[in-house]
């Protein structure tokens, strides 16, 4: 019989995806729990909590498995994980990713980065961090993101076997999908051999943060501000959408761009910034200056419809976007 490595007080060991849409977090909780019911013969419910956004906004994919004499009678969202997977880097910029975890939680990320490092971007006093290239992995493969974690994750449940969730992979795709099956089982064993893991324990005379639901309020009558102001207005131009990227981004060179406006005909979110200048005969025209990655959500349809190839579609790395930005200037924000 298989044994929960460790469980909360209600019996349960819980782990939490956080993710955006698009990667497959959904999916991938769904054939976690499965693999967990029927290969390691464990109680197990898998559900997600998400917008009404398609890609590019956060997702959160919540999973409990449990020995078969424990009733499973909560379907509320994981506060306190065992492990959290985090399927993009970046929306720790915006997300508190790893809130809830206990001193010796696991936390897995999608990341070129050192352990080291990303111990500091998620603000973690101690804990497991396990890292993985899954973007590079599914890239490499033609595949997707949320096979890679899987195979991660797998590596990190001692409990759940690998060779139950092949057999899921199989049965999920390989009705509607067929031909991915072999890159998604490729991806997925990379995912499990690749894994980078390293432990850190908690300095002596440190303690983790207390715990906060999610759902508490930052504003109420002790917060809220003087005369009703709204603190985070809904004005796209305030907002950083790059956390919506997913791995590529647009690249551009001003030596092919014939200033068309065709980039920003199908630009959905204000990236392309333009100027006034004159032209060869001294008329004023408008001229494409670059692109400002602060609301670049890589959706690429900008390099589809570029007659010049002065668009390219380029793998995004760590500070590449922040290098080439070219910031909007408004008056008035």
């Amino acid at each position: 019989m298989v044994h929960l490595p460790k469980v909360n007080e209600l019996g349960f060991f819980e782990i939490r995806l956080e993710s955006i849409g698009g990667l497959g977090a959904n999916l991938a909780g769904k054939m976690l729990a499965e693999a967990g019911v029927e290969g390691a013969g464990l109680n197990g419910v898998s559900f997600s909590s998400y917008g009404s956004e398609k890609k590019g906004s956060p997702v959160k994919a919540h999973i409990r498995f449990c020995d078969l004499n424990t009733p499973i009678r909560d379907t509320s969202p994981v506060e306190r994980p065992h492990v959290v997977s985090i399927f993009h880097e970046a929306l720790a910029k915006t997300v508190n990713v790893v809130s809830g975890i206990y001193a010796d939680s696991t936390v897995l990320i999608n990341s070129r980065k050192s352990p080291e490092q990303l111990k500091g971007v998620m603000h973690m006093l101690g804990g497991t961090i396990a890292v993985i290239d899954a973007t590079g992995i599914a890239l490499a493969e033609k595949n997707r993101v949320n096979m890679a974690m899987l195979g991660a994750m797998f590596r990190l449940c001692p409990f759940l076997d690998p060779d139950t969730m092949k057999d899921v992979i199989r049965k999920s795709l390989g009705t509607k999908y067929p031909q991915s099956v072999a890159s998604a089982l490729n991806t997925f064993e990379r995912g499990y051999n690749e894994v980078t893991i390293q432990e850190f324990s908690l300095v002596e005379g440190m303690s983790m943060p207390a715990f906060i639901r999610a759902d508490t309020p930052v504003l109420g009558y002790e917060t809220q501000a003087m005369g009703g102001i709204i603190t985070n207005p809904g004005n796209s131009f305030l907002k950083d959408l790059s956390i919506s990227r997913s791995g590529m981004m647009p690249h551009f060179e001003v030596e092919k761009c014939i200033h068309c406006a065709q980039c920003d005909t199908v630009c959905p979110d204000f990236c392309f910034v333009w100027e006034e200048q004159l032209d060869k005969k001294g008329r004023p025209q408008m001229f494409l200056k670059g692109i400002d990655f602060q609301y670049c959500k890589g959706c690429l349809k900008c390099i589809e419809a570029c007659p010049t190839d002065a668009l390219a579609k380029v793998l995004e790395v760590e500070g590449v976007a922040d290098t080439q930005t070219v910031k909007h200037v408004f008056d008035y924000i």
